[in-house]
């Protein structure tokens, strides 16, 4: 018998119940600054470990935990006023591995992942400043 591909087959990506200037809010329970968000959970993202920065752009390494996790699809968070670039290696990444990606700004990405956390096993990162 062949398994029904719906969202049980998969660890669900955690919710972002709430997002405020500085606070992303995760399942009403876990509230953040800048957040990374994958199938099964969630974590504080401290943008060091990778050299991710305003000017140099979100790095594929903070991507590919994300796929490592099992994320199907990604959200790329700018920031409230879109001021965090992405670095072109990310985006030639995600398109090399035929990944759906959405790059928006900090609100328009929160709806953008709650969409599509409810279907299938979505990775975000987060910004939830400038």
């Amino acid at each position: 018998m062949m398994p029904d591909n719906n969202i049980s087959q998969f660890d669900k990506s955690p919710y972002i119940s709430r997002q405020s200037w500085g606070n992303i809010e995760v399942d009403k329970s876990i509230t953040y600054k800048d957040v990374i968000l994958y199938p099964g959970g969630s974590e504080a993202w401290d943008w060091r470990q990778t050299g991710t920065s305003h000017g140099s752009g979100i790095q594929p390494a903070d991507v590919r935990r994300l796929l490592d996790k099992g994320a199907k699809a990604v959200v790329l968070a700018k920031g409230i006023f879109g001021r965090l670039n992405i670095s072109e290696a990310t985006i030639q990444m995600l398109k090399e591995m035929n990944i759906p990606y959405h790059i928006l700004k900090t609100k328009a990405a929160v709806r953008k992942y709650n969409e599509l956390q409810k279907n299938m096993p979505v990775g975000g990162l987060f910004h939830s400043t400038c």
